[in-house]
């Protein structure tokens, strides 16, 4: 399999990251973003796999690992590392490509595809939801609402404080891992605390909660419903392909439920048994429901 280089790239957004490039440049391209709290390693191993007959990148997110972690909470509003993306493909020359997202790195792809559409030709989301059925849920849902009160504890300027307390090292075994299978991350526990410790690395990840919009209500308050919740919101046009970890205990399958309404051209893959982190929970029925899907549509094209 093909392996991939990490190139530092400097963006016209005025931010350099570092990127996972892989591939022969004359394939189609395909972009894969990571969420929190990870890296292009959420990729690992759908990035070889991909290079065979694409040409791929993976970049660092602001704020994550060694990429620039610019000062303050403005800096990471969600249309930050959208314009880094487009930067990103600019780069490289690429103007038409696959977006992919996981977690955080859905969101971003959620929106680059609502407002870049002549720059996203495909998009897969990885257990990440649509914004309006995401903000929805929030206020129709008491799971759902449940499920994201950690929202609200990352948006506390406290919260570094607390983790400078405890250390990384206790927030890996006693937070991230009880939402992963511990057997198939123990191997990676070093690399993230590596880059969890990279200065002001923590803040930085944490300030993407912060400078969201999403409204996260307490699960005791009657806030005023967000007026956009109850009016017509714009189809995503292009071809999407939804993966799901079903057992995904942050974001439940609530977050299927109308999308079809929202993505006309739209197909869903549940894995069941899986978790929130699918990409490497499940590479290999990632990789093959990416390419299952990929490989025709990419042809029509």
């Amino acid at each position: 399999m093909a392996e991939f280089e990490l190139q530092r790239v400097a963006l016209s957004t005025g931010i350099e990251l570092d990127v996972a490039v892989a591939g022969d440049p004359a394939n189609p391209a395909i972009i894969l973003l990571h969420g929190f709290p990870e890296s292009h390693r959420t990729w690992r191993h759908q990035i070889p796999e991909l290079a065979e007959d694409h040409f791929v990148l993976a970049p660092d997110q602001r704020g994550f690992a060694r990429s620039d972690k610019p000062a303050g909470v403005a800096n990471y509003t969600p249309d930050k590392p959208v314009a880094d993306l487009i930067a990103l493909a600019d780069r490289f020359d690429i103007d038409r490509f696959t977006l992919v997202g996981h977690d955080w790195g859905g969101a971003i792809a959620w929106m680059a595809a609502l407002n870049h559409p002549d720059r996203v030709a495909r998009l897969v989301i990885v257990n990440a939801p649509h914004p309006f059925i995401f903000q929805k849920s929030l206020f129709d849902d008491p799971a759902q609402r449940a499920a994201s009160q950690y929202i609200t504890a990352f948006r506390n300027p406290d919260f570094d404080a607390y983790l400078d307390r405890v250390g990384l090292a206790d927030f890996f075994d006693n937070s991230f891992m009880r939402h992963v299978d511990g057997a198939k991350i123990a191997a990676e526990k070093p690399i993230y605390l590596e880059q969890w410790g990279q200065p002001g690395a923590m803040t930085a990840m944490l300030n993407w909660y912060r400078a969201s919009a999403v409204q996260v209500p307490g699960m005791d308050e009657t806030p005023t419903r967000p007026a956009f919740l109850d009016a017509p919101f714009p189809p995503l046009r292009m071809p999407t392909l939804v993966i799901w970890g079903m057992d995904d205990q942050a974001l439940l399958p609530v977050q299927l439920e109308g999308l079809d309404a929202l993505v006309p051209d739209l197909t869903i893959d549940r894995l069941d048994g899986v978790g929130h982190f699918a990409p490497w929970e499940a590479p290999e029925q990632v990789t093959n429901a990416m390419r299952a899907w990929l490989a025709p549509r990419e042809r029509g094209a």
